[in-house]
């Protein structure tokens, strides 16, 4: 049994191939003096009329400040307990122990996200209305809750570490195949399970061992549920994105074509049926798109499709490559979703090396970079971190330093990495030296113009102390909104360069000093990333 993705998907035998791909849906220091917000479901509102700066605005102590903005994060992966938790059924302090752990790593490799699992299957790490308690948490299929809340610990836990919390779904996935999942047995279903109620939204595919059910991408009622189920966890939690990845409709399978006749006869009105099914996707993207923004606009939507779109030699858009489309065989049209404008950013997986002859890195990259100029989408690449160690280019602990360097070159606004255990098990000292040349420092997450926006006011460092190797500091908010987190700048040189971010609530510190005195200001942030006046200069000389 396959218990990561697939080292590549372009060459490997089809029989092969997509029996790996029916295991996984991606193609894919603690603040103790933190104090949580008291609104449990989140909210937020801008300052009215209020704009988006560019950047950092201002100087400190009369030199410019200096910020990179850049998405950094990974993949916290939950079905088959792959990262996380460990194991099925473990008790509440040891699964809330190991994630406490996965945030630190984050948290030492400079990231400002991460991107967690929440939806694997038709389940749910959250007390919900709409899907049954995920097995991969509690051990058990029979729909029983654990007893406590984990999406509220886990947004409140990154939160308080001032990384993003993005809630990763499989919208149509329902169940994972036999043995580890129930398969297509209905039999074997949590009794709160929504297809045993709705056994007309189900479908088994593919016929034999690997069969697994889904809810049918072409029944509006089963897909209208589905969006329900998602945004219930919206409505609830203080998230920060909406995140999917490459599975919507199946990889092909067996040489099987996914078996939805009776929905096609019912709603397909004689159009082609793979454009229907791309229309369905498409209503779903859309869908999702619109009624995030009207729960809660400043919530993020993102989705890591698979690296191609469709090969030139197919259609002329298309990228230079050789392998399979995702337009053709799962019926995304990747392409479509960011030219349409349904998506804040997009996370290509991108898992080939640099002179791969199907789907070369170095080629790829370039087609993704020029979809998304002059959109409004962002783009961050999905990194194949678990490649790392394989035969060929993938010994070569630089691979992915060697990708991250093209991907600051050509414009790339960040990166998201799978998964979580190998960013910890750092093979070949591959992560090391990544971490080193392009995480090196921290970095704010890029500003979104379409969402909402509310600089805060400048704020003003008060105080200064030192505790262990760390310079603390107080600070008095600047007057309007107030922030939801800050960025602290250390003057050095010709430059003011930013030293530590967090969370309002989690207190100002810079974590290595220098031995001298060091002159300092700080600026708050609004929930977007929008970054308000920088605070007027302090000198530190404790």
């Amino acid at each position: 049994m396959h218990r990561r993705r697939p080292s590549l998907r372009l060459v490997l035998p089809l029989a092969s191939l997509l029996f790996a791909l029916a295991v996984l849906g991606l193609g894919l220091l603690r603040a103790a003096a933190y104090d949580p917000p008291a609104a449990a479901g989140g909210s937020w509102s801008p300052a009215p009329g209020a704009t988006a700066p560019p950047g950092p605005a201002g100087t400190c102590a009369g030199v410019p400040v200096s910020a990179t903005r850049q998405l950094r994060g990974m993949w916290l992966t939950t079905v088959m307990n792959i990262d996380f938790p460990s194991k099925p059924g473990l008790p509440e302090a040891q699964v809330k122990a190991e994630y406490e752990r996965w945030l630190d790593l984050a948290v030492a490799q400079h990231h400002n996200a991460i991107f967690v699992h929440v939806r694997p299957s038709g389940d749910a790490f959250w007390p919900s209305q709409y899907a049954p308690w995920s097995e991969w948490l509690t051990g058990k299929r029979d729909g029983r809750s654990p007893g406590w809340d984990p999406m509220a610990f886990m947004v409140a836990e990154a939160h308080a570490r001032n990384l993003e919390f993005h809630a990763w779904f499989n919208p149509f996935r329902g169940t994972q195949p036999a043995p580890d999942g129930p398969g297509a047995d209905f039999t074997k279903l949590a009794p709160n399970h929504p297809l045993l109620a709705h056994r007309e939204w189900a479908i088994a595919y593919p016929t034999g061992k690997t069969s697994r059910l889904y809810f049918d991408p072409g029944n509006p009622d089963a897909r209208r549920f589905v969006e329900d189920a998602m945004l219930e966890a919206v409505q609830k939690y203080d998230i920060d994105g909406v995140h999917f990845d490459d599975f919507f409709y199946p990889y092909p399978q067996n040489g099987e074509d996914f078996p939805d006749d009776a929905s096609y006869a019912k709603y397909g009105h004689g159009e082609n049926r793979a454009q229907w099914r791309r229309d369905n996707v498409d209503t779903l993207v859309r869908e999702m798109s619109q009624r995030i923004k009207q729960l809660k606009p400043w919530v993020k939507f993102g989705i890591s499709p698979f690296g191609i779109w469709r090969n030139k030699t197919t259609d002329p858009a298309g990228s230079d490559s050789r392998g399979l489309e995702s337009y053709d065989a799962i019926y995304a049209d990747t392409r479509k979703w960011v030219q349409q404008g349904w998506l804040d950013y997009i996370v290509p997986q991108l898992y080939w090396n640099v002179g791969f002859a199907k789907a070369d890195y170095a080629k790829m990259l370039p087609w993704w970079t020029s979809l998304v100029k002059g959109t409004r989408v962002q783009l961050y690449i999905g990194q194949a971190d678990y490649r790392v160690g394989e035969k060929g280019a993938w010994s070569n602990p630089a691979e992915i330093d060697r990708h991250l360097t093209m991907d600051e070159q050509a414009g790339v606004q960040g990166e998201v990495h799978f998964s979580a255990a190998s960013v910890r098990s750092n093979k070949l000292g591959a992560v090391a030296l990544y971490s080193k040349n392009h995480y090196s420092a921290p970095a704010l997450v890029p500003v979104m113009k379409q969402l909402p926006a509310g600089p805060p006011g400048a704020p003003t460092l008060t105080r200064e102390w030192r505790a262990g190797n760390a310079r603390h500091f107080d600070f008095r908010p600047g007057a309007g909104p107030q922030p939801v987190s800050w960025a602290l700048y250390r003057v050095g040189g010709d430059k003011a360069t930013l030293v530590a971010t967090g969370r309002t609530g989690q207190q100002v510190a810079d974590p290595a000093p220098p031995a001298g005195s060091a002159v300092y200001c700080l600026s708050g942030l609004d929930r977007s990333g929008n970054e308000g006046k920088i605070g007027a200069a302090f000198t530190a000389s404790r």
